[in-house]
C-alpha cells in the first residue's frame, strides 16, 4: 500500500476534518500558534479518546499493513540469534526491532506516500476554509449595508476595527463601551453584535474588569430574552468563562445563573406543572434544561478548585444553590403541590445528586453545606424526605392494584425520589448531616428521626416494584429503588460511625428482620419481590457481621432469628419458598451471613447451641449422596444438557456448603466442632484443590490452615489431601530449582540473608504446619531414608524427607545431591531451631533421630586440619548455626537463666565471640551467674495465708479470704511465692559422657547442683511419673483410632508433674499426694494435660478427635478475648497468617519453661490454683500485651511466628500485671468459668 487513491484522498479528508472539529476547543483555547502545535503533538497523551478517532485509526491500520511484516520478519530473526545467546533481555529486543524497522525500504516507501497525500489533503482543507470565510465576510458586509440606514450610530473612531476582527486584549474603554451596549435597553441588532464581541474577547479580562458588575447584571436579566440564539450565545460565554477562569471569578457567573434561574421559576411565565409531565422536545423546556444542565456541570467541577481560594466565594456558590433548589411556590398558591421545582429539573439531568457527593466529599465544603441545610435551607431536606414517604405510600398502593408507571408525570416524581434518596443517603454518612434531623414535615405530627429515614429505605427494598425471577440476575437497573437503596445502605455499613448512628439500632435491625422473622412465624406480609428481599437482607446482614461483628454484640437477637431462619432454609421448611428457582442462592447467601458471624469466637459462642454446623453437615451429606445418583448422560442434546446443568448447580451447591463447613475451622472450638460433622477430609480436600487453582494464598486460609495443623485430625487431613507434599515440593522448587517456566537471561543473585526472600513464605507455613501434634503424626516411628545415592531430580515431597535431605546431612551423598548446599542447609537448620522451641518435639526429634548428635559430629568435622595438634574450628555460617542450636536444645531455662549465642560477628573485632563446641559438657559460659540466695525475711501476709491455709476450722468463705490474701502478696512481695530455687532444669548433658542425658537426669542433677535433691531423687523422679502414668490410667478409656497420639501413652513429657516434683525438692511422697489431690480440682484439667489423656471424664467423641480442652476451651477464648482487648495485636495475628491459640498451647503445655524464669512459673502455677483456672487464659493475655510492641514489629517484618517461638519472655513478671488479670475477671470470669466446665459435655 504505497499509494493513495481519490477515494483515499476524500476519506482522510473527512476523517482530518473530524478529528479538528474534536480538538476544536483545545486549540482555540491556546494563546499562540507554537502551543496549539504543541497541544497536536501531545493530543495521545491528553486526550483519552485519542485511539478512538477514525483519522488515528485509519494511520495505525495502514502503518500495521505496510511495516507489520518487516516487524515479523525481524522478530522471527531476532528469536533464533536470542536463544543462541546473541540477543539478549526485552528492552534491547525492542530497541533492534524499531531500527530495523526504520531503515526498511519498506518504511520510507510509507513516509514519503504520507507526507505526499497529507499535503493534498491539508492544501485541500485550507482552501475549503478560505472559501467559507470568504463567504461568511460577504454575508457579513451586506448585513451591515442594510442596517446603514438604522436608528443606531457610533461616532467612535475604533467602532468599526474593535467590533469586526477577533483580538486578545480588550481596553477599559472598550469593555464600558461593551457594557453599554448589553443594555437591555438597546436595540435588539446592537445587543447580538456586542455579544457577539464579547464571546470572542478573553474571559479573564472581562470577569476582571470595572464593568463586570453592570455587564453581569446585563447578562442575567438577557438570559430570560425571547430569542433563543441570544440567550444561548450567553450560556456559551458563560461556559467559556467556567472552562478558561478561576473560580474567583467564575463563582459570580454562577451564582448570576443561579439568580437568572431562581427568577424564572418564580415567575409568572414559568407555566410547568407535574401533572402535565415535560416535553423535552419543546423549545422553552430544552433552553430551561441547558441552563440547568451547565449549573450542574459547574457544580461537579467546582470542588476540584475552591479549597484555594477563600472560604467566601465558595460559601456564595452553596448558598445561591441551596437558595434555587429549595425555591417552592407559596403554599397558598394554586399550582404549589404541582409546582416543578428547580430540583425535579436538576434530578433530571444528575439523578444520583453526583454533584451533593462531591460537595459533601471534603471536609471544607461539607462543613459549610451542613450548616447552610441545618440554619436557612433545611427545606430542602424536608423536601426530600417527603419525596421518599410519597413515594413510599405509593408502593405500597401499587403492590394492591399492580399499578405501573406509565405518565410523565410519575416519571418525574420517581426521577426527585431517586435523586432525594441518594442526597439523604449521602447526607446520613456524616455526623454534620446526621445532625439536622430530626425534620419536621408539614402533614407528619411526629418528626422525622434518622431511624425512621433508615427503616423508610428499609421498607422501600419491600415494597419496590418487583421483577421476573428469572431476569433477576441479569437486572442491572441503577436506578430501580431497591437498588439505590442498597448501594446507599452497603455505605452505611463500610462506614464505622455512620452504621453505629443509622443501622445499629433496634429498630432498624427489626425492619431488617421483618421478612425473615414473618417467615419463621408464618406471618402474612406484603412484599413485592420476596426472594430479591430475602438476598438483599442477607446481604446487608453479612456486611454488618463482618464490620467488627456489631450486629452479634449489639443486637445479638439477630444473630438467634438469622442462626435459626437458616437451619429451616437447610431443612427445606420455609413453604413460601420451596420450588423457587432462586433457593440454593438464597441458602448460600444466609449460611454467609452465618459463617461471617461464626468465623469469630464472639459470633461461634452464640450459635454453638443451635447446632448450624450439624445441619450444614447434613445437607451437605444429601447433597453430596445426590451428586453421585446423577445419571449419565446419553446420546439426546436436549438431556444431556438438562443433566448437565443439574449436575453444575449440584456441585455448586456442595462446595458452598464445604466452604461453609471449612470455615468453620478459624477458631480453635469451630475446628473441634468441625471434627465433630465428619467431614474434615472432605473439607481439607476442597480447600487443597481451591488453593491449587489460586496462585495467591490470602490470610483466611492461612490462619485455616495453621489452625487446623495444631489437631493430630487435622494434620493427618492436610498430609492425605495432599498438602503437605504440594508445600514440600513448592520449597524445594525455589530452594533448589528455580520455576521451570522462567527463562534464565542471568545468574541468580547469591543470598544475602540465611533465608532468601524466595523461600520465605514456605519457610513461615512449615512453621505454622509442624507443631508438635502435627510432627508426631508424621513423624511417629518413620526413620530417615539414608540413601546411599541421591538423584538430582529426586524431589522431596514429606516432611520426613525435609529431615533428611536439609537437616540431618550425615553423609556425603546427601550433601552433593544439593545445589545449593550451604543455603539449603542453613534453611533446615533455622527450621530445626524453631521445631526445637517446642520441648515435646525436640524430645521426638532427639529420641528418633539423635539430632544433637548429629550436630556434633559436623562440627568436629568443621575443624582445620593441623600436624601439631587439634584444629580450630572453621567459622561459617552452617558452623554458627549449628552452635546456636547446640546450645539452645542442650541448655533450658528462662530469659535469665541462660545465654543463647548471636548468629552473627562482633561488630567492634569481627570475630565470633563464641566458644563453639563438639562434645559434652556445654561450656559454662552459656549458664548465666547464680546469685547470691537472698536471706528469708518472715512476712506477715504470707504467715496469715499459711496459717488460714493449715486451720482445721475454717471461717465461712475462706476460700475467698485466701483469694484476696494470695493476690495482696503477689502484688507487694511476689518473691516470697516461689518454688525452693531461683533457676531450674539447667542442662539436658551429663557432665562426663557426649550422650544426652534423659530428663530424669535433668532434674536430678540440677537438684544435686542446688543441695536440694538427695542422691537418689533420679529414682524418687521416675517413681514419681510411674505412679502419676498408672494414676491416669485408670482413668482412661480405650480407643480405637489410627492416630499415633491416641496410642497407649501420652504424646510428650508430663512438664507439669516434674514442676511440682521441683516444687516439692524431689519429695515423691508430697509430689504425689499433692497430684492425687489436685487432680480432684477443674484446674488440672488445663494445668496437667496428661490429666485428660483418653479421659473416661470426656465424652468418647471427644477423645477421638485428640482435641485437648486446653485448645478447644483455654486457647479459643484466649483469641476471643485478644480481639476485645488487643484488637491491634489481634490484627497483627490475622496479618501473618499466624493463630494465638497455637503459641498459647505450645505455652501452656510445657508450663512456660524456656519462655519464663522459674520463678514465674511458680507464680503461673499459683495463679491458676489460688485464683481460678480461667487465670491461665488472663495470663496468655498479659503476656500478649506485654509483647504488644514486639508483634507489631516482628508482623512487619514477616516474622511473627519465628520470634513467638524462639524468643524468651524478656521483661515480664507475673505480678505486675496481677491488676490486669483482676479487671478482665471482673469482665469475663462468669462466661469462662461456665465455658470450662462443661467440657465433660462438649456440645458437638
Amino acid at each position: 500500500m504505497s499509494h493513495f487513491t481519490s477515494e483515499d484522498e476524500a476519506l482522510l479528508q473527512s476523517m482530518l476534518r473530524q478529528l479538528l472539529q474534536s480538538v476544536k476547543e483545545k486549540i482555540t483555547g491556546a494563546p499562540s500558534v507554537e502551543c496549539a502545535e504543541e497541544i497536536l503533538l501531545h493530543l495521545e497523551e491528553t486526550d483519552e479518546n485519542f485511539h478512538n478517532y477514525e483519522f488515528v485509526k485509519y494511520l495505525r491500520q495502514y502503518i500495521k499493513n505496510t511495516v507489520g511484516p518487516v516487524i515479523e520478519e525481524e522478530t522471527e530473526k531476532c528469536t533464533s540469534a536470542q536463544n543462541q545467546g546473541e540477543i539478549s533481555g526485552y528492552d534491547s529486543l525492542v530497541q533492534h526491532l524499531t531500527k530495523k524497522a526504520r531503515e526498511s525500504k519498506e518504511y520510507r516507501e510509507m513516509i514519503h506516500a504520507l507526507k505526499n497525500v497529507m499535503m493534498v489533503v491539508v492544501e485541500s482543507l485550507i482552501n475549503k476554509f478560505e472559501e467559507d470565510r470568504m463567504h461568511d465576510k460577504e454575508l457579513a458586509s451586506k448585513a451591515k449595508k442594510e442596517r446603514q440606514s438604522g436608528y443606531y450610530t457610533d461616532n467612535c473612531s475604533d467602532s468599526d476595527s474593535s467590533f469586526n476582527q477577533s483580538y486578545a486584549f480588550m481596553s477599559q474603554e472598550q469593555l464600558q463601551l461593551l457594557t453599554e451596549r448589553l443594555d437591555p435597553s438597546q436595540p435588539k441588532e446592537v445587543r447580538q453584535e456586542a455579544l457577539q464581541t464579547l464571546c470572542l474577547a478573553p474571559a479573564s479580562d472581562i470577569l476582571s474588569s470595572e464593568s463586570w458588575p453592570s455587564l453581569c447584571k446585563h447578562l442575567t436579566i438577557s438570559l430570560a430574552d425571547p430569542d433563543a440564539t441570544f440567550s444561548e450565545k450567553i450560556l456559551r460565554f458563560y461556559a467559556k468563562t467556567f472552562s478558561s477562569s478561576p473560580f474567583n471569578m467564575t463563582k459570580e457567573v454562577y451564582t448570576s445563573l443561579a439568580r437568572h434561574l431562581e427568577l424564572y421559576f418564580l415567575s409568572g411565565e414559568y407555566s410547568l406543572r407535574i401533572s402535565a409531565g415535560l416535553d423535552v422536545s419543546n423549545s422553552d423546556v430544552n433552553r430551561l434544561l441547558k441552563k440547568v444542565r451547565l449549573l450542574n456541570e459547574y457544580q461537579k467541577e467546582a470542588p476540584s478548585s475552591w479549597i484555594r481560594h477563600p472560604e467566601k466565594y465558595m460559601e456564595e456558590v452553596v448558598e445561591s444553590t441551596l437558595s434555587l433548589l429549595s425555591l417552592k411556590h407559596k403554599p397558598s398558591h394554586p399550582a404549589s403541590p404541582d409546582f416543578l421545582s428547580p430540583v425535579h429539573i436538576l434530578a433530571l439531568l444528575d439523578i444520583k445528586a453526583v454533584w451533593f457527593k462531591k460537595w459533601t466529599h471534603a471536609y471544607y465544603s461539607r462543613r459549610v453545606v451542613f450548616r447552610l441545610l441545618e440554619k436557612k435551607y433545611k427545606s430542602l431536606i424536608n423536601a426530600a424526605v417527603q419525596q421518599c414517604l410519597d413515594y413510599f405510600e405509593f408502593c405500597k398502593a401499587a403492590v394492591k392494584n399492580s399499578k405501573n408507571f406509565s405518565y410523565t408525570g410519575p416519571e418525574l416524581q420517581y426521577i426527585y425520589f431517586v435523586h432525594s434518596l441518594c442526597l439523604l443517603g449521602r447526607l446520613l454518612i456524616y455526623k454534620q448531616g446526621q445532625n439536622i434531623f430530626p425534620v419536621q414535615l408539614k402533614n407528619k405530627k411526629d418528626s422525622v428521626s434518622i431511624t425512621d429515614v433508615v427503616v423508610l429505605f428499609v421498607q422501600l427494598i419491600y415494597y419496590s416494584p418487583s421483577y421476573p425471577k428469572t431476569a433477576l440476575a441479569a437486572h442491572t437497573d441503577n436506578y430501580s429503588p431497591e437498588r439505590v437503596v442498597m448501594e446507599i445502605l452497603q455505605v452505611f455499613c463500610d462506614q464505622t460511625g455512620c452504621a453505629a448512628e443509622c443501622l445499629y439500632t433496634d429498630t432498624v435491625i427489626d425492619a431488617l428482620l421483618h421478612p425473615v422473622q414473618s417467615l419463621l412465624s408464618g406471618t402474612e406480609m406484603c412484599i413485592n419481590c420476596l426472594e430479591t428481599t430475602l438476598l438483599d437482607v442477607a446481604d446487608i446482614f453479612a456486611r454488618i457481621a463482618a464490620s467488627e461483628d456489631e450486629c452479634i454484640n449489639g443486637c445479638p437477637t439477630a444473630a438467634h432469628v438469622l442462626v435459626q431462619f437458616t437451619k429451616k432454609l437447610l431443612h427445606d421448611d420455609i413453604s413460601l419458598l420451596s420450588g423457587s428457582e432462586l433457593m440454593p442462592v438464597i441458602k448460600g447467601a444466609f449460611i454467609f451471613v452465618c459463617r461471617q458471624m461464626y468465623r469469630t469466637c464472639e459470633g461461634l459462642q452464640i450459635l454453638i447451641p443451635y447446632g448450624l454446623h450439624e445441619s450444614i453437615a447434613e445437607a451437605w451429606r444429601k447433597t453430596s449422596l445426590l451428586s453421585e445418583r446423577v445419571p449419565t448422560p446419553v446420546t439426546d442434546a436436549d438431556s444431556t444438557s438438562s443433566i448437565s446443568q443439574e449436575s453444575k448447580t449440584s456441585l455448586l451447591w456442595e462446595e458452598t456448603l464445604l466452604d461453609a463447613l471449612l470455615n468453620f475451622s478459624t477458631t480453635p472450638k469451630g475446628l473441634f466442632l468441625l471434627h465433630s460433622t465428619g467431614a474434615m477430609n472432605d473439607c481439607v480436600n476442597f480447600m487443597f484443590n481451591s488453593l491449587s487453582k489460586r496462585i495467591q494464598v490470602n490470610c483466611g486460609n492461612r490462619i485455616i490452615v495453621t489452625q487446623m495443623a495444631t489437631t493430630p485430625m487435622g494434620a493427618v487431613a492436610l498430609q492425605n489431601s495432599g498438602f503437605i507434599k504440594a508445600l514440600v515440593t513448592e520449597l524445594w522448587a525455589v530452594l533448589e530449582c528455580g520455576k521451570d517456566d522462567l527463562r534464565i537471561t542471568q545468574p541468580k543473585s547469591t543470598p544475602v540473608d540465611p533465608i532468601d526472600q524466595s523461600c520465605q513464605k514456605s519457610f513461615l507455613f512449615l512453621v505454622n504446619v509442624l507443631t508438635h501434634p502435627a510432627v508426631f503424626e508424621l513423624l511417629s516411628k518413620q526413620d530417615i531414608p539414608n540413601k546411599p545415592t541421591y538423584s538430582f531430580r529426586e524431589v522431596p515431597t514429606d516432611i520426613i524427607d525435609i529431615i533428611d535431605r536439609l537437616i540431618i546431612l550425615n553423609s556425603e551423598a546427601k550433601i552433593h545431591s544439593l545445589f545449593n548446599y550451604e543455603q539449603s542447609h542453613i534453611f533446615g537448620l533455622r527450621l530445626l531451631n524453631v521445631l526445637c522451641c517446642e520441648l515435646n518435639t525436640l524430645l521426638l526429634l532427639e529420641t528418633q533421630y539423635k539430632v544433637s548428635q548429629v550436630l556434633l559430629t559436623a562440627q568436629e568435622e568443621n575443624v582445620t586440619e593441623t600436624s601439631e595438634g587439634p584444629g580450630v574450628f572453621i567459622i561459617d555460617g552452617l558452623s554458627v548455626e549449628r552452635n546456636h542450636i547446640l546450645v539452645r536444645i542442650n541448655l533450658i531455662g528462662g530469659p535469665q537463666e541462660r545465654i543463647l549465642p548471636l548468629r552473627e560477628l562482633d561488630k567492634g573485632s569481627g570475630l565470633y565471640p563464641w566458644p563453639m563446641f563438639s562434645s559434652f559438657p556445654v561450656p559454662k559460659c552459656y549458664l548465666a551467674e547464680i546469685p547470691a540466695k537472698a536471706e528469708f525475711r518472715q512476712d506477715k501476709d504470707l504467715d496469715k495465708l499459711l496459717k488460714l491455709l493449715k486451720s482445721p476450722d475454717k471461717p465461712t468463705g475462706w476460700a475467698e479470704i485466701c483469694r484476696k490474701q494470695f493476690s495482696k502478696i503477689m502484688k507487694t512481695r511476689p518473691e516470697s511465692i516461689r518454688g525452693p530455687s531461683e533457676y531450674y532444669l539447667r542442662s539436658l548433658t551429663k557432665k562426663a559422657g557426649k550422650r544426652p542425658a534423659t530428663l530424669l537426669v535433668i532434674f536430678t542433677e540440677y537438684g544435686k547442683y542446688l543441695n536440694l535433691l538427695k542422691e537418689d531423687a533420679e529414682n524418687a523422679l521416675c517413681f514419681v511419673l510411674m505412679n502419676c502414668e498408672e494414676f491416669l490410667k485408670q482413668q482412661q478409656r480405650t480407643v480405637v483410632s489410627s492416630l499415633c497420639c491416641l496410642q497407649e501413652h501420652y504424646a510428650g513429657y508430663d512438664w507439669f508433674a516434674s514442676s511440682i516434683f521441683l516444687i516439692m525438692s524431689g519429695d515423691r511422697e508430697k509430689t504425689l499426694m499433692f497430684l492425687h489431690q489436685f487432680s480432684c480440682l477443674l484446674v488440672s484439667a488445663f494445668l496437667w494435660l496428661p490429666r485428660l489423656h483418653l479421659s473416661m471424664h470426656l465424652p468418647v467423641t471427644t477423645v477421638e478427635y485428640g482435641i485437648h480442652p486446653v485448645y478447644s476451651c483455654s486457647a479459643h477464648h484466649v483469641e476471643m478475648l485478644l480481639k476485645a482487648e488487643l484488637p491491634l495485636v489481634c490484627s497483627a495475628f490475622h496479618m501473618s497468617g499466624f493463630t494465638p491459640s497455637q503459641i498459647c498451647l505450645q505455652w501452656i503445655t510445657q508450663c512456660f519453661w524456656n519462655y519464663m524464669d522459674w520463678s514465674e512459673i511458680c507464680h503461673y502455677i499459683a495463679i491458676c490454683i489460688f485464683l481460678g483456672p480461667d487465670y491461665q487464659i488472663y495470663m496468655c493475655i498479659s503476656v500478649f500485651r506485654h509483647l504488644q510492641q514486639d508483634i507489631l514489629k516482628h508482623t512487619e517484618a514477616r516474622d511473627l511466628q519465628v520470634f513467638l517461638k524462639e524468643e524468651a519472655l524478656h521483661g515480664f513478671r507475673v505480678s505486675y500485671y496481677i491488676d490486669y488479670m483482676e479487671s478482665l475477671e471482673e469482665i469475663y470470669r462468669p462466661m469462662l468459668l461456665k465455658d470450662m466446665r462443661t467440657i465433660r459435655a462438649q456440645n458437638t
